[in-house]
């Protein structure tokens, strides 16, 4: 009952050719196809930029550091953020 036969598809269908029109929906497969295509190469973009960055990123840790010494690094450095270790001093103001 929730389904509808072949033949109730045709009816449709022919009802739906004969209100719009073969050029009205001619042109509505061609809307329909042309936003299909332009959602997928954006999907693509997206894709090869998030590949791009990962690259980035990979290459970014792959460089060895100045100095792995712990005594000699101050801070850490994160995304633009200098980030140092608490003192005594700095236990207070929390």
């Amino acid at each position: 009952m929730g389904s509808f036969s072949i033949t109730h598809w045709l009816i449709l269908l022919v009802v739906v050719v004969v209100v719009f029109g073969t050029a009205k929906l001619k042109n509505a497969g061609k809307d329909l196809g042309g936003a299909v295509k332009g959602f997928k190469e954006a999907v693509k973009d997206e894709e090869a930029e998030h590949a791009r960055k990962n690259r980035m990123l990979s290459h970014e840790n792959s460089t060895p550091a100045a100095s792995n010494d712990l005594n000699t690094q101050v801070g850490t450095q994160v995304d633009d953020m200098q980030i140092s270790p608490i003192t005594a001093d700095d236990q207070h103001k929390v």
